[in-house]
């Protein structure tokens, strides 16, 4: 061997010395991104044709210290067709590989080096449109409403935010006017404990049923049964488990007014009602068990949710009449407790648009002429408002505008497309005990989940994947509920507080509310966003405001 060889080969045996990795502070990571760019191509997350053609060959240079401030004013400035409109807000959210997005909560930079992307090639953003008003997060007790004699199990604030109803244990069902916090009509009629409620879309119809099985309607401006219809829905043999109105956006081409529900109860049916003639105009028999949720959905789907472990999906056959089966969704191992809809909000609170309002407010501030009141009816307004906000937040085949989630005591939820196809999208895993209940919020980008480990998650609304873990509650969490700007969320625990929390920082509580006596069953933030009422076990309804 020669000497050469030799070296080379002695070189070869010895051990190679590691590079010294050099760690940067924030600080000097910080400078580092001032100086470098990537190139961004930001993607709308619907597929208005005027923002595709604006955005079709805009490429641009942006440094990683971008924050999402920034980012917004490049946006809006590409948008923009003119000087005076108002800047809107928005979400960005960074695609990690192929039709998946994380979203954008620091500055590229930060983002970029937490996921491992490449500052190689370009990075496609897609950007969602905020609420353009905030909702102050609700800090003091202004009203304890008494008058029940028995537990509160829900509480309801109307479609509009300008009343609010409550129903329980004392068989009554009771309407507030929150102007000025007094009771408007207290509604006699049922034998046994009210167990659910709801409110029509367009404000002008209430419904309750109680453990009997009987379903009663209420006219919220008088206390009184309709004048027209029959006041009781009877045909079901058990308690009344969920209450369904059909979305006033649905009945566009039948009508226009909000005269159709749906009803699940514990005999293991569901039945569809004409609430104008109080007559069934179906039964769906599919379960062999209780039905514990039904929603009408935004699509024309009914979902049934079952103790026997299936969600059917029922569409309506126009042309031979009556509902039919669309498909079974099957992969729970234990009893569903409940359903909840990306589109939820817009379902439930129809041609009311608080946000509208606010732009008005807005404009009178500033001296500027007022947006033209429409002169539609309110089926109209829904209608329109509904296939707006799809356009805006997006209706594709990969990620569909109608997201369906369920829970269960198998202490698991699944997210479903259920107007695609019937197969689980995502088993979402976690929890410790029983789901109890879950609420998308109503931009439908986070879905929050309550359950019985005294904890709430937060997840991602489009994909169900896990953000964060809410922790501070010290018993059972039974209910939660978003504020209408997507930023609040708040919930309601057997421990007697109500804790308030910011979606973007969940690290802890923003706000706890202390002031009921006993656990707290009920709570719904109101669709305009001004407050938050509770309904406890110590028989008083509570109304909470910033």
């Amino acid at each position: 061997m020669s000497s050469v060889q030799a070296a080379s080969s002695e070189a070869a045996a010895q051990p190679k010395k590691k590079s010294k990795r050099v760690e940067l502070s924030p600080e000097e990571m910080a400078a580092q991104d001032a100086t470098k760019t990537m190139l961004i191509k930001f993607i709308p997350t619907g597929d208005n044709p005027e923002e595709v053609e604006k955005l079709k060959n805009n490429t641009i240079d942006l440094p990683l210290s971008a924050t999402t401030v920034q980012l917004e004013a490049t946006v809006n400035a590409l948008l923009r067709s003119s000087e005076e409109q108002d800047s809107v807000p928005f979400a960005f959210y960074l695609e990690t590989e192929k039709d998946s997005f994380i979203e954008l909560t620091g500055t590229l930079g930060e983002s970029i080096r937490e996921h491992g992307l490449g500052t190689e090639t370009t990075l496609r953003v897609r950007y969602q449109p905020l609420a353009l008003f905030k909702v102050r997060p609700v800090t003091r007790l202004t009203e304890s409403l008494s008058g029940h004699t028995e537990a509160i199990l829900h509480v309801q604030f109307s479609p509009d935010g300008s009343s609010l109803a409550s129903g329980g244990g004392d068989a009554m069902v009771r309407f507030w006017d929150v102007s000025t916090m007094t009771p408007r009509f207290v509604c006699k009629g049922h034998k046994n404990h009210v167990l659910c409620t709801a409110w029509s879309p367009d404000g002008k119809k209430f419904a309750s049923g109680d453990k009997n099985g009987e379903i009663r309607l209420w006219n919220p401006m008088t206390g009184e049964p309709p004048e027209s219809g029959r006041a009781q829905l009877l045909g079901h043999k058990k308690y009344i488990t969920s209450l369904s109105w059909e979305p006033l956006h649905r009945r566009g081409s039948k009508g226009g007014d909000c005269d159709r529900l749906v009803s699940g109860s514990k005999d293991g049916t569901a039945r569809v009602w004409s609430v104008r003639t109080g007559r069934c105009e179906a039964t769906l028999t599919a379960h062999t068990d209780a039905v514990e949720s039904v929603i009408w959905g935004g699509e024309g789907l009914i979902y049934t949710a079952s103790r026997d472990r299936k969600i059917t999906c029922w569409f309506e056959d126009e042309k031979d009449g009556g509902f039919k089966i669309a498909r079974v969704l099957e992969g729970h191992a234990h009893r569903i407790n409940a359903l909840a809809l990306s589109n939820g909000h817009l379902c439930r609170t129809g041609p009311y648009d608080c946000e509208e309002e606010v732009v008005r407010a807005n404009h009178a501030r500033r001296g500027k002429p007022l947006p033209s009141r429409s002169d539609k009816n309110a089926c109209e307004l829904a209608i329109a408002r509904y296939e707006k906000q799809k356009q805006l937040l997006g209706d594709s085949d990969a990620v569909p505008f109608e997201r369906l989630v369920s829970c269960s005591d198998d202490f698991t939820l699944i997210i479903w497309y259920p107007t695609l196809h019937k197969k689980p999208v995502l088993r979402m895993t976690g929890h410790m005990q029983p789901v109890t209940h879950l609420c998308f919020s109503p931009d439908g980008r986070f879905l929050a989940s309550a359950s019985f480990d005294k904890k709430v998650k937060l997840w991602d609304g489009r994909t169900g994947k896990f953000l964060h873990t809410l922790n501070g509650h010290v018993g059972k969490v039974y209910q939660v509920s978003w504020a209408p700007d997507s930023r609040l969320l708040a919930s309601a625990s057997s421990d007697s507080t109500i804790k308030v929390w910011e979606a973007r920082q969940p690290d802890r509580a923003k706000q706890t509310l202390s002031g009921h006596w006993d656990e707290v069953y009920a709570l719904d933030w109101s669709p305009n966003g001004e407050m938050l009422a509770s309904g406890s076990k110590d028989r008083l309804v509570k109304v909470w405001r910033s």
